[in-house]
């Protein structure tokens, strides 16, 4: 399930109950009815905790171990992640979670820097070289970067090969990368999926898929030298690569 919110909306999240509706349904009984709610505020949310006794952590999957703690009864805690997992305690051994995406960060334009902020230029696409989405981004552009050519851009479960144990965060799943492709398009490229016309599920995300790789290349923003924060190749087709190069 996927929930999009734009500036100033909220989401409730818990069990739920007809007199309690959330947004977000988290079936757990250790968890209350409604435990909990983040807003959209300009380029970060915020995370209200409902419960008297809980505390949720907010990590960030992406910063080796970094997390904030959010206590009981605290309303509007921000968030600075733009990509964060929302954790909630339960009896059993397994937590219960899910993801958030931030709305898009700013970054300033490194060659416009050093005047009033308000005179300040910034990037059109601000994408953070150090993300996962950047990461999947560039798996994506790899083999036209390499090969120069219109070849097939890379399916969800070859990036996930091609990154394999590369992640310091953890193991990427073929989910999370379409999160991270859902994201790349919407958010941080902005652009729309193909026709509706086109028939299928795997039709219109090939489609959206040739169209971030497209932008991408066309503005430059991967480049050869981003091939580098790939893990390195491997095998004959590696090799042969590498020679041809």
């Amino acid at each position: 399930m996927t929930l999009r919110l734009g500036p100033g909306e909220a989401a409730r999240f818990g069990r739920g109950s007809t007199t309690a509706p959330v947004e977000l349904r988290l079936d757990d009984p250790a968890i209350s009815r409604l435990a909990g709610e983040i807003r959209v505020v300009d380029d970060h949310w915020q995370l209200t905790n409902h419960s008297t006794t809980h505390s949720y952590l907010v990590e960030n999957p992406e910063g080796a171990g970094e997390y904030l703690r959010v206590p009981p009864r605290r309303v509007g805690a921000p968030i600075p992640f733009e990509f964060s997992r929302v954790v909630l305690p339960t009896r059993g051994d397994v937590t219960v979670s899910f993801q958030v995406f931030a709305p898009d960060h700013l970054y300033l334009d490194p060659d416009a820097m050093g005047g009033p902020w308000g005179n300040s230029t910034v990037t059109a696409y601000s994408l953070n070289e150090t993300a996962t989405y950047f990461l999947v981004l560039v798996a994506l552009c790899e083999p036209r970067l390499r090969d120069q050519s219109r070849v097939a851009v890379p399916t969800t479960p070859r990036i996930v090969e091609r990154l394999g144990g590369h992640l310091a965060g953890g193991v990427l799943t073929a989910r999370a990368v379409s999160s991270h492709i859902d994201y790349l398009a919407e958010e941080k490229l902005r652009i729309g999926g193909p026709d509706t016309h086109e028939p299928g599920q795997g039709d219109r995300r090939n489609g959206k898929r040739e169209e971030i790789v497209g932008l991408a290349l066309r503005f430059g923003l991967v480049r050869e030298e981003h091939l580098a924060l790939l893990p390195p190749l491997t095998g004959a087709g590696g090799r042969e690569r590498q020679a041809a190069r």
